[in-house]
């Protein structure tokens, strides 16, 4: 692989910009990838609106980058002084990502396959069941994340108070919902607590349950119900999210399969992994969750606990790594 070395090394330029359409899943991957580079960051939502709005992505490329620029919606300010490093996640922030590019010499980094060549970026970092290839691709394993021992270690001390009384073994519950390819109905919710609580009267466990925005409300509370009568914490999304410290804290980890992003961020624990199955069908995530199940990170969810071990998922600083080098910032 080779990645080119950034022209541009102004100190007062040294900034990255996450471009992303809003997608909280993806918005993590960029911002994991940023703190891991070390650069001062912002986050800028980005949408293409007006006319050139309804170009094709890739043919938005074609438009002069200083047009496409005017004609974004942003909520931070896409003019100099410009950054150092461009971190996009999404198909519709690589037009911008790539404008920006051109009009600041700025180094880019795209996350996940951008659907057009490769080499218009100078690095792209696509998880591995993308089927992605070319001279400055890095192949990760699942999605780039930010769950480190650190932040664990410090999630778990702010909910240890709310969590330190609930019994062995915990076992946290990651919930995500409707997507392009998955549906998380109430009857598969309420099918889905009823196991769990089952596995908590059997263990003498309890549960750490967190939703998603994606988790329908109606198919969250009959998840509740089922769970009513066992030792829980479920999150009713007030206050801090607790996301993090239930993966702190927890024995198991079970996911429900439509999320790449939940489902690596739990093998970034190196935990017990349990996928549950939802109705729906995606080719490129079941290639994603036939190697994470070869590589020992996950096993399908049935209704029990099993104990095993695995080097955890995490290809962030991989990635981290390569864009310091090409930034003359590597500290190795």
């Amino acid at each position: 692989m080779t990645v080119p070395r950034s022209k541009n090394s102004s100190e007062a330029e040294a900034q990255t910009w996450i471009l992303t359409d809003g997608a909280v899943g993806m918005e993590a991957q960029g911002l994991a990838i940023a703190e891991a580079v070390g650069l001062p960051f912002s986050l800028k939502r980005v949408r293409v609106t007006g006319a050139l709005s309804l170009l094709p992505a890739p043919l938005q490329l074609l438009v002069p980058p200083a047009r496409l620029l005017g004609a974004v919606n942003s909520d931070g300010h896409l003019a100099a002084p410009w950054p150092r490093l461009i971190i996009s996640i999404g198909r519709r922030s690589v037009p911008i990502a790539l404008a920006v590019k051109s009009v600041s010499d700025a180094f880019a980094l795209h996350i996940q396959n951008p659907k057009v060549p490769v080499k218009l970026f100078d690095l792209v970092a696509a998880p591995v069941h993308d089927n992605l290839t070319g001279d400055n691709v890095i192949i990760t394993f699942g999605a780039v994340h930010g769950v480190t021992p650190e932040r664990l270690a410090g999630a778990a001390k702010e909910f240890a108070a709310r969590i330190d009384p609930l019994p062995h073994p915990r076992i946290a519950v990651l919930l995500g919902g409707d997507s392009q390819a998955f549906r998380f109905p109430p009857q598969a919710a309420g099918t889905l607590g009823a196991m769990l609580a089952r596995l908590a009267r059997e263990t003498g466990g309890s549960l750490l349950v967190t939703p998603s925005r994606r988790t329908d409300e109606i198919s969250l509370a009959a998840l509740a119900h089922a769970i009513a009568k066992v030792p829980h914490f479920l999150w009713d999304g007030t206050g801090d999210n607790p996301y993090h410290a239930f993966l702190a804290h927890a024995d198991a980890i079970v996911v429900t399969e439509d999320s790449v992003n939940m489902v690596t961020e739990a093998a970034g624990t190196g935990k017990p992994v349990y996928v549950q199955s939802l109705p729906g069908r995606s080719t490129r995530l079941a290639r994603f969750h036939a190697l994470m199940r070869e590589r020992g990170a996950t096993r399908p969810f049935e209704g029990k606990l099993e104990s095993w071990n695995y080097e955890p998922v995490n290809d962030t600083e991989l990635v981290a790594s390569a864009i310091r080098r090409a930034l003359d910032r590597d500290t190795a």
